[in-house]
């Protein structure tokens, strides 16, 4: 491989490490934010321990998502020297504003949420917890009106005389319609995994206090846990409803944008390879291994979906690989412009499906807690723990789909308007750093990463099977005007 591919697998490596810890932090930080509202508004003891313990997860992945968050910015001047050339003007707008005004933001209530447990009052001390979450989110909004640029770029003109891209419009940028489609959906997606996270604990822990009661009488503090995690339970549970029904209403409205400003891509996704009315929906699909649409076989369909799904026209005219591909040598030259149809493909398919874990445990998590139950159920306990890692999976394939679904392109071209403004990723490789460099870094990165994803999950872990810690008054580091047990 050269350096360009190297660079690629390392900013995808990167990538994908980093954004796997992002939805928990964004939909964690709220509902963490929630639970002490309700602790400060009911004065209710379980509350102040649920926020207590999820919180605790909370600063275990954020501190990580953070050290592994700041090697993206270092490869773009790096690896990526001649995309950041090309871009920088405005690429670099809303990476600064996320910098400067979010992350900023977050970090600093952040650390007054840990250390102000018992040196501010309890409304101020809610109020940073709320500032935090603001920020995380914040952050987000500006990280993906960057990224939507790359996919749709407006707001900007291109200069001949310094062959760069400039910018004309901040405003247009962070409304660019990408970004106003994909940021409800990230945020929906992010509220899953938190919220699947959260009962997914809590169940296990259900069922492992109700072994531990057995046949006997439960004493006064197992009931008081029993209670706790039930609700934690039902809390997640909620938020897992609410955020999946926001998560295929959300897609559908970002696929319909998606097929009128990135149609490659979507033809990709579908492995639509002809142009034709009443396009079919492709559920099972099989390739040859080159990535021609020669060699494509589509096995199982659903005739006309994709043209609904497209445009609300089961009739519709969906343009395919072929035609598309043909269009865009016309345009830009000799080249192959069609991304990986495989991997397209069946990231689309398996981001879907990974979500039905969460939709499976949000509704056996209301049932078998419903009418003031406690589940007991040796498969409830199994399904918990097995949907925990289900929503990660598919965040991640899901930018895996929107990264690669994208190639050949770093700077997708925008065909409403927006002239000259377009880079193939091969011209984006900096053409200064050697493939040797390039591998280096990659497998020190690779094996840092390695190390620092043994210590998140064994930190997580560790923390998620000590459960909600008792609160004990004259115990100061466990005492609800205490820090966290572990701040310091």
């Amino acid at each position: 491989m050269d350096a360009l591919d190297l660079a690629r697998w390392q900013f995808g490596i990167t990538t994908i490490y980093h954004f796997f810890l992002v939805p928990l932090t964004i939909g964690l930080s709220v509902l963490v934010a929630i639970m002490q509202t309700a602790w400060v508004r009911t004065g209710k003891e379980k509350w102040l321990r649920l926020t207590k313990f999820y919180g605790k997860l909370l600063l275990i992945n954020f501190a990580l998502g953070v050290a592994t968050g700041i090697v993206q910015e270092f490869q773009f001047g790096m690896n990526w020297s001649e995309y950041s050339r090309y871009v920088g003007d405005v690429f670099g707008a809303p990476l600064a504003m996320e910098a400067l005004a979010a992350f900023f933001l977050e970090s600093t209530f952040l650390g007054l949420w840990i250390f102000g447990w018992d040196r501010l009052s309890k409304r101020v001390h809610l109020a940073t917890v709320w500032l935090f979450a603001i920020g995380a989110n914040l952050s987000a909004y500006f990280i993906i009106a960057a990224n939507s640029w790359m996919q749709h770029p407006v707001g900007a003109i291109y200069n001949p005389k310094t062959g760069r891209a400039e910018m004309k419009d901040i405003g247009a940028v962070l409304t660019n319609s990408t970004t106003l489609a994909a940021f409800p959906h990230v945020m929906s997606t992010a509220f899953l995994v938190a919220g699947t996270v959260v009962a997914g604990i809590a169940g296990a822990w259900l069922v492992k206090k109700h072994r531990e009661i057995g046949a006997g009488e439960a004493t006064a503090a197992q009931d008081a846990d029993r209670s706790l995690y039930r609700t934690a339970l039902r809390f997640g549970a909620v938020t897992m409803l609410v955020a999946g029904v926001a998560v295929i209403g959300t897609g559908d409205a970002q696929a319909k944008l998606l097929f009128k400003e990135q149609p490659m891509k979507m033809a990709a996704a579908e492995a639509l390879c002809e142009t034709g009315a009443g396009a079919p929906f492709s559920i099972l699909a099989i390739g040859d291994g080159t990535n021609s649409c020669a060699g494509v076989r589509h096995i199982l369909e659903v005739p006309k979906l994709t043209s609904f799904l497209a445009t609300g026209d089961w009739n519709a005219t969906m343009r395919g690989i072929d035609d598309l591909q043909a269009a865009d040598v016309a345009t830009y030259g000799p080249g192959d412009y069609s991304p990986n149809i495989a991997v397209t493909f069946w990231s689309f398919r398996l981001m879907i499906g990974l979500g039905a874990f969460s939709a499976a445990l949000a509704v056996a998590a209301l049932w078998v807690s419903r009418r003031g139950r406690f589940p007991h159920q040796t498969w409830f306990r199994r399904l918990a723990l097995i949907a925990i890692p289900a929503p990660y999976l598919a965040a991640s394939i899901g930018w895996i789909l929107t990264e690669m679904g994208r190639q050949p392109w770093i700077v997708a071209p925008n065909p409403t308007g927006v002239d000259q403004i377009y880079l193939l990723t091969q011209h984006g490789v900096s053409s200064s750093v050697s493939t040797g460099e390039v591998l280096t870094s990659m497998i020190v990165f690779t094996l840092i990463y390695a190390v620092l994803g043994v210590f998140w999950y064994r930190l997580m872990v560790r923390y998620a099977t000590l459960g909600a810690a008792i609160i004990e008054p004259d115990n100061k580091d466990d005492a609800g005007d205490g820090p966290l047990s572990f701040a310091y």
